[in-house]
């Protein structure tokens, strides 16, 4: 496919080097305004550009990664020059129905929030869209599960989804960052705690992941009776840790949802 992300930003770049590694045969092209932070990305074959427009009628999917005050002067400046094309938006609490009413219904809109594991082949992607959209969807969720896992769901769960799995990034890292301080006060350097943490949490998701079962099924694998686990995690329990993790989830959703 010809793709074409707008907006250099973290998560246009995860996107597009995420795509470069793990989905063969693309021609990728990301456009910045100021191009001199991503021009690195050539060295991966994709190709850089400060103009939004640059080969954009060339585009088989055009993808945005762009701030929601950005996106009326990015749709101001390319629909006079595309027609009939797949817009993928990552905009964070823009809906379907808004984009189509920008771009008075002449492309296939597919709502997407993938997040920057995209970079390592490891996004948990929502993708929503409307059933006229099905088979441009497909070509969309097919290029998505390249670079990680896709939920299908509904387009009144995606700022759910932008909470639950792309602010739920900065969760879990500090739910690592947490262990590798006190990994770090039971005796390991930093190095060390970190990469135990972080293989950790890798290999618990990995888990949940490929057995596909309540995450306290496999907590009980590793919880003994009188042991030092099932100690650890009441104290944890105690102190707030799962209700906490809920209401900063729940807060997030207040605050897209203004």
């Amino acid at each position: 496919m010809n793709i074409h992300i707008i907006g250099g930003g973290n998560l246009g770049v995860a996107i597009a080097l995420g795509l470069a590694r793990y989905s063969k045969g693309n021609n990728i092209t990301v456009t910045r305004r100021k191009t001199e932070s991503i021009l690195y990305l050539e060295k991966d074959g994709i190709n850089v550009s400060n103009d939004n427009k640059y080969k954009i009628q060339e585009a088989d999917l055009i993808i945005l990664t762009i701030k929601p005050y950005q996106v009326d002067i990015v749709l101001e400046e390319i629909l006079p020059v595309i027609k009939n094309k797949i817009i993928a938006s990552a905009v964070s609490g823009l809906s379907i129905e808004t984009i189509q009413g920008k771009t008075d219904g002449s492309h296939s809109i597919i709502h997407i929030m993938p997040n920057i594991a995209a970079l390592f082949g490891e996004s948990a992607t929502c993708i929503s869209h409307e059933e006229k959209d099905k088979e441009a969807a497909a070509k969309v969720i097919s290029l998505f599960n390249t670079i990680g896992t896709v939920s299908v769901i509904n387009e009144n769960l995606m700022d759910a989804a932008t909470v639950l799995g792309a602010c739920g990034t900065a969760y879990a890292l500090r739910y690592i960052r947490a262990s590798m301080q006190a990994g770090i006060e039971i005796g390991f350097d930093a190095a060390t705690a970190l990469s135990i943490a972080s293989q950790t949490a890798k290999g618990a998701a990995t888990m949940a992941l490929e057995e596909q079962v309540h995450p306290e099924q496999l907590i009980d694998r590793v919880t003994t009776p009188q042991g030092c686990t099932i100690v650890g995690l009441n104290e944890m329990e105690h102190e707030g840790f799962s209700s906490s993790l809920i209401k900063g989830i729940k807060t997030s959703l207040k605050k897209i949802k203004g």
